[in-house]
Formats: C-alpha cells, sequence, structure tokens
C-alpha cells in the first residue's frame, strides 16, 4: 500500500487510530499578516488559480507562494519540500509522495522529521484526501520516532488551494480542526503554520 490508498475512516481502523470529536484546534491562535511582497502579488495570484483551475494551478498559485512566505520568515531554518517521496515506514506501506512537508530542522536536499504534512485534495474533494493525509500523519510520526525526534503533535492538512482542513494526530489520537480555513484569510492560516513550527526567531 502508499498512502493514497488509504480512505477515511478505514485508516483509523487499519492503522489502529483513536477516534477524536472534532474542535477547534487553533483557538486563540493570533493571525500573522503577510509580507508584504504576499499582499500585493497574492490576488493576482488567486484570480489566476480560479480562473484556470486545475490542481496544478492551485499549488504554483495558491499553497507554494503561501507556504514560501511562511518559510521566508525563518531565514532557513525549517524545511518546506514539495512533490518528494516521502518513505516513511515501507514495510507497512507508509510511503508516497507528499505534496508539501514542512519540518522544524533546516531545509536541506533530503526530508528532515517533519511536523506537517500537506495535501492537495483531488477533484477538490477535501473529504477524499483525508486517508493519505492521516497515513502520511502516521509515516511522519513514525518516521520521526525512529531517529530519536518525535514530536508531541504531527499536523496534517487537505487543501483544495481555496479550503484547508487541518487535523492533528497526538497519542494515536486523530482529531480534525472543526472549522474549514479559507485562503481567503491568508492571515490565519500563516499564524496557524507558526503557531504548529513554532515562534520565528529574532533578526
Amino acid at each position: 500500500m502508499a498512502f493514497s490508498d488509504f480512505a477515511y475512516p478505514d485508516v483509523l481502523t487499519q492503522l489502529s487510530l483513536q477516534y477524536a470529536p472534532p474542535e477547534d484546534l487553533f483557538a486563540g491562535v493570533p493571525p500573522l499578516a503577510p509580507t508584504q511582497g504576499l499582499a500585493l502579488s497574492f490576488p493576482a495570484a488567486l484570480q489566476l488559480a480560479e480562473f484556470v483551475s486545475t490542481e496544478k494551478a492551485r499549488s504554483e498559485w495558491m499553497i507554494a507562494p503561501l507556504l514560501a512566505d511562511f518559510w521566508g520568515r525563518y531565514g532557513g531554518r525549517i524545511g518546506v519540500y514539495s512533490g518528494m517521496t516521502f518513505a516513511a515506514d515501507p514495510p507497512n506501506g507508509l510511503v508516497g509522495v507528499c505534496d508539501f512537508l514542512v519540518s522544524r530542522g533546516p531545509q536541506q536536499t533530503a526530508v528532515t522529521p517533519p511536523v506537517v504534512v500537506i495535501f492537495e485534495a483531488k477533484n477538490e474533494s477535501i473529504a477524499g484526501g483525508l486517508g493519505q493525509c492521516v497515513a502520511a500523519m502516521v509515516g511522519a510520526d513514525r518516521a520521526n520516532r525512529s531517529v530519536g525526534q518525535p514530536a508531541d503533535a504531527i499536523f496534517g492538512c487537505v487543501t483544495t488551494g481555496t479550503a484547508w482542513r487541518f487535523l492533528r494526530l497526538r497519542n494515536n489520537t486523530v482529531t480534525l480542526d472543526s472549522h474549514v480555513r479559507t485562503i481567503d484569510h491568508a492571515d490565519q492560516l500563516l499564524g496557524i503554520l507558526v503557531h504548529i513550527v513554532g515562534p520565528i526567531p529574532p533578526g
């Protein structure tokens, strides 16, 4: 199997996970204003992505610019990876291409222990992407532990580019965010990403 072979909610049973009712995972998290560069370019990029309306366009014009803005604030101290094969736990079928991975480690050519996995929704169906996202989150947790770098929680997200649905894996329990976040509130998405990864270093 691969990440894409897992479907939600069957993945919970297949990977021996517990389900928790949805909750506001980011209550009280302050928004973070986009940088001037993103604020100036994003309206046109969003319009273009909506007009072309393909997965590639949404990835290039909605998701990637937001993650680049987020990454730039850390001065290379974190890693953001796009379209890389993540061999988390091949013997158990936890391997596949993640659209984006975010790690607390510095940017490298190979994936360092991730804390966020992001998948683009196929056919604009967030529900259809939850299974592979959960599988990749479990894979990330196992991979991190195998190198002695466990995270308190692993987060995942399935996004159409316009809508973003976050999940959390903690102690083998999966919790969906009760809110579907939207790209119209990029400041909220940036605030959430920084909240997950940790404080931006000064300077």
